[in-house]
């Protein structure tokens, strides 16, 4: 059977359109085919073994080429879909990046931000940065809120967040849609967050505390082994998230709070606790010193005695000879002055020293 037999057979009972009358009186009746030298005139031609064209114009009269022109249009639609099938590829693996309403965007439960933060000359330049630019070129990182459509939570980027809700501008944020568990969510932040060390000890201590509180993590060595730091490095920040609230209140702002005024007030609160505290009171009352090691001195009760022996005159039958003072810790320091001593004299006064240390 030839190839028009058997799509004559296939398209046998379709129904073709009727015409209407406007194409009907605007169409053109094809010319019988001229029959072929030696061919006896009204034998029709054999058909052609190829397929003909797909036709442009109008619809097909016939059912095969009703068949070949669907055909032509499935062929024009796979190669589209290749195009977009390729464009894909380009962006496989990319997060969508969008400019969002700040207001659609709420801080993430573990926020690390002190309200001190924003309000400091670094925040204020950061500020004036993204409104010179109009807008953020690093953007935030936010994860979908499957129950609040059309809302997001921040997993970093609070600061430009909240600079680009006070400027009254969208904010731009790589939005990752996929499902982001809290566990993931706190590792990003805290890794963005030491990734570029602008977080100070108070803030740190504070969101590893939260995350301990909230049974995140089950332990502080759980909690280091999931975020891949050391465990001392938890233990430091901890320390100083856990100052009581009246000794932190001692301070301008707990960001300037750092590890070893932490450490020196947490033993003065082991040996002498309603000590360290009463001391923190009185301080409160009274204007806060500039400096923290200030701050410290006062809690701890080494202030008053700091001062009491700074820069004590060191006399040798009455004459002056240099000076002697103690610090905060306890340390005792001597200075002689250079016209007293020589190469001899130094060693001789410092196996006197070490002597009387000895003894």
């Amino acid at each position: 059977m030839s190839t028009k037999s058997k799509l004559l057979a296939m398209t046998e009972n379709l129904q073709l359109p009727e015409d209407s009358p406007a194409s009907a009186e605007g169409s053109v009746t094809a010319p019988a085919p001229t029959p072929t030298e030696g061919q006896p005139a009204g034998t029709a031609q054999q058909p052609s073994p190829k397929f003909p064209p797909v036709p442009t114009g109008g619809a097909p009269r016939t059912g095969p080429g009703q068949m070949l022109q669907f055909r032509g249009q499935m062929l024009a639609v796979e190669g589209e879909l290749g195009k977009l099938r390729d464009r894909l590829k380009e962006h496989e693996g990319s997060t969508p990046t969008r400019k969002l309403d700040p207001q659609a965007v709420v801080p993430s439960r573990w926020a690390n931000r002190h309200p001190a933060s924003f309000s400091t000359a670094e925040f204020a330049r950061l500020k004036q940065d993204i409104e010179l630019a109009g807008g953020n070129v690093q953007p935030i990182s936010v994860r979908v809120l499957i129950d609040q459509p059309g809302r997001y939570e921040i997993v970093f980027g609070h600061r430009r967040h909240r600079a680009c809700s006070e400027l009254g501008i969208p904010v731009l944020a790589t939005i990752d849609t996929s499902a982001v568990s809290d566990h993931e969510l706190f590792s990003a932040m805290d890794r963005e967050n030491r990734e570029r060390a602008d977080l100070s000890p108070y803030e740190q201590g504070t969101m590893y505390r939260r995350a301990l509180d909230e049974k995140l993590y089950p332990s502080n060595r759980r909690l280091a082994e999931a975020l891949g730091v050391s465990h001392t490095w938890v233990a430091n920040v901890l320390l100083v998230a856990d100052l009581p609230a009246p000794v932190v209140e001692c301070f301008r702002s707990p960001l300037e709070i750092q590890h070893r005024h932490a450490k020196s007030i947490a033993s003065a609160l082991e040996t002498d606790r309603k000590g360290v505290l009463r001391r923190a009171e009185k301080l409160r009352a009274q204007e806060r010193p500039k400096a923290a090691a200030a701050v410290v001195a006062a809690l701890i009760g080494t202030a008053n005695e700091a001062a009491e022996t700074a820069h004590q005159p060191l006399e040798i039958d009455g004459k002056q000879v240099g000076r002697w003072s103690r610090d905060g810790a306890g340390r005792l320091m001597v200075q002689i002055e250079a016209a007293h001593l020589n190469d001899d004299r130094h060693l001789a006064v410092l196996k006197s020293i070490a002597a009387a240390l000895k003894a």
